[in-house]
């Protein structure tokens, strides 16, 4: 499989994509086209997709968006592991990460990725709403699944893959969480794919004036 993915250290999106295949260690490359470029739309437009990143070639399938990738991935690779096992759980699991996938705007729009900053913004009442709704949906799982695991539903799963940005955003911003959800991120900023995955992007030298926002701390 290969994985187009755009700047590591902005694109969001293309963590995803790259999370659920390296978190799961399957054999993949990844390519990288710089955001925002005229390569990076062309080579986009020759695949026939819509203009983003992250982009999933597995021979003759070509597969777009983070969430179609991870449950084509999970089908096809996983046995369907990618979801928790129990019914109720994984309609919960596919809940919180569609709301993820479709919703937190204020969140994403005043809080890009950026892994190689620290910095402090002046949050709206939009983005903080969108703070609070996500500590409920980490703290209130974790609670409920600590015995099964350190991840949302226990086990990792593409629920986990879909919140991992929001965790490197709050790291960078200096977001306070509660506990159960700090100790969540931990969990997830440790983790050994995505240490692989920031440690790449802080290694980039491309700069996004875009999602460059705030005051280094």
């Amino acid at each position: 499989m290969e994985l187009i993915v755009g700047n590591k250290n902005y694109s969001s999106w293309s963590l995803r994509g790259w999370l659920m295949l390296a978190a799961f260690n399957l054999d993949f490359k990844d390519t990288r086209l710089l955001l925002h470029t005229d390569t990076f739309y062309r080579e986009l437009e020759k695949l026939g997709v819509a203009g983003k990143v992250p982009v999933l070639l597995d021979g003759d399938l070509t597969v777009w968006d983070s969430l179609a990738i991870c449950e084509y991935v999970s089908e096809t690779y996983l046995d369907g592991r990618g979801w928790p096992v129990d019914k109720a759980a994984r309609a919960e699991a596919r809940a919180v990460a569609n709301e993820m996938h479709s919703g937190f705007m204020a969140l994403r729009s005043e809080m890009p990725m950026n892994c190689r900053a620290k910095r402090r913004i002046e949050p709206s009442a939009a983005a903080m709403q969108d703070v609070a709704r996500i500590d409920a949906i980490w703290s209130g799982l974790r609670a409920r699944f600590a015995d099964q695991g350190p991840w949302l539903f226990g086990e990792f799963s593409i629920a986990d893959v879909m919140f991992a940005p929001v965790a490197s955003r709050f790291e960078t911003y200096g977001i306070e969480v509660s506990d159960l959800s700090r100790t969540y991120m931990a969990a997830v900023l440790n983790h050994s794919a995505m240490q692989e995955w920031i440690e790449a992007g802080k290694r980039e030298s491309e700069i996004v004036e875009s999602d460059e926002v705030g005051i280094d701390v």
